[in-house]
């Protein structure tokens, strides 16, 4: 069986934020930034975490404090992120992390990594709400990634949530209510009342 391949941690973050009205990078919750606490909870699994920007981010100050990929050009939405780490490393397998997901945790990451089976396309969990795979927090493997850019390069989707669900994916039972919940709206932030100091 070959080795599988090396695994590299991305936090997705180039998002426009239209929805909160304000930057989700840069929301505060428990002392430190969205941002700040994703690239940490990834480094906590893996030793090299990217993060995905946009090109016009390249200069915010929050961003470069960490090794960057710019995102693929095109309305791509996340993939965009995913696409752009892919060719920076095509050989490497990507754990990927929204970083509006302020109640993932290490361990949930550490489930992802274990239940890794490098033959498969990716490993995932189940979403709360409906049952089909989680891109957002989702392990890719590089083959499943060249598949990926070879179906959006001709013009197909470049919804990851359907690319997984047609994928030989390793799908996991969603984990405690709540824990993959993003933050969209400033309801949400406000459901987050007292743990947060934005």
């Amino acid at each position: 069986m070959a080795e599988p391949a090396s695994l590299r941690g991305l936090v997705l973050a180039g998002g426009h934020s239209r929805r909160l009205g304000q930057d989700k990078a840069a929301v505060r919750i428990g002392g430190a930034t969205q941002l700040e606490r994703s690239v940490q909870l990834l480094r906590s699994v893996v030793a090299d975490v990217r993060v995905a920007i946009r090109p016009d981010q390249s200069g915010d100050a929050l961003r470069r404090q960490f090794q960057c990929v710019t995102d693929v050009p095109g309305d791509f939405g996340p993939a965009a992120g995913v696409l752009s780490a892919h060719a920076a490393q095509p050989d490497s397998a990507w754990l990927v992390l929204a970083c509006d997901m302020p109640s993932v945790t290490a361990d949930l990451l550490h489930a992802l990594v274990a239940a890794r089976d490098s033959s498969r396309a990716a490993t995932a969990f189940r979403a709360e709400a409906d049952g089909a795979p989680e891109p957002l927090c989702a392990l890719y493997e590089p083959a499943t990634l060249a598949a990926f850019q070879r179906q959006v390069e001709a013009g197909g989707s470049t919804s990851l949530r359907h690319w997984l669900a047609a994928a030989d994916a390793v799908l996991l039972d969603a984990p405690a209510r709540g824990a993959l919940a993003s933050i969209n709206r400033r309801d949400d932030l406000a459901r987050l009342a007292g743990q947060d100091d934005c």
